[in-house]
């Protein structure tokens, strides 16, 4: 059996930096509120990592739900708690699909309470894709499954 290679994780001072620059680009009122809380927030997913089977988007959820739960942001929780779910998730080879419309409501539902975090969770799971490894180039447009061209020279008779 092989064993699951540990996540990248989102450190403090990231996550700090994600909040500060979404509060840069959409305001709201600065500072972190509890910095326990934050802490707490973000042992969340290394604590299921540590006792669990979870994938990548179980470890999302719980860096979403824990910032928007936790509250320990003065702003913008919803905001950071989501943005720190997506670096978490891109900073392990998942790329989320879901369009911007689709993120404001879901995060703002599962804020309100409206939707459970495993049903934020499994949303996490139908709006993402793995992402193409960095040295694999993408085909072009309308390159298809061309079949290989023969050889321009000619064998040799023996």
């Amino acid at each position: 059996m092989t064993e699951q290679k540990e996540p990248a994780w989102i450190k403090k001072k990231l996550a700090v930096a994600i909040h500060h620059e979404l509060l840069e680009r959409h305001g709201g009122a600065r500072g972190l509120r509890d910095e326990k809380l934050l802490e707490s927030a973000l042992a969340r997913p290394q604590n299921l990592y540590a006792y669990a089977k979870p994938d990548l988007c179980d470890m999302a959820g719980a860096y979403a739900a824990g910032i928007i739960r936790n509250h320990p942001f003065a702003d913008g929780n919803k905001r950071t708690g989501f943005v720190v779910a997506a670096v978490f998730l891109d900073s392990n080879g998942v790329e989320l699909t879901a369009t911007e419309e689709e993120v404001v409501a879901m995060t703002q539902a599962f804020a309100a309470g409206d939707v459970e975090e495993s049903g934020y969770t499994q949303w996490l799971k139908d709006k993402t894709r793995p992402l193409a490894p960095a040295d694999t180039p993408l085909p072009k447009p309308h390159q298809g499954s061309a079949k290989k061209k023969a050889s321009p020279r000619p064998r040799r008779k023996r």
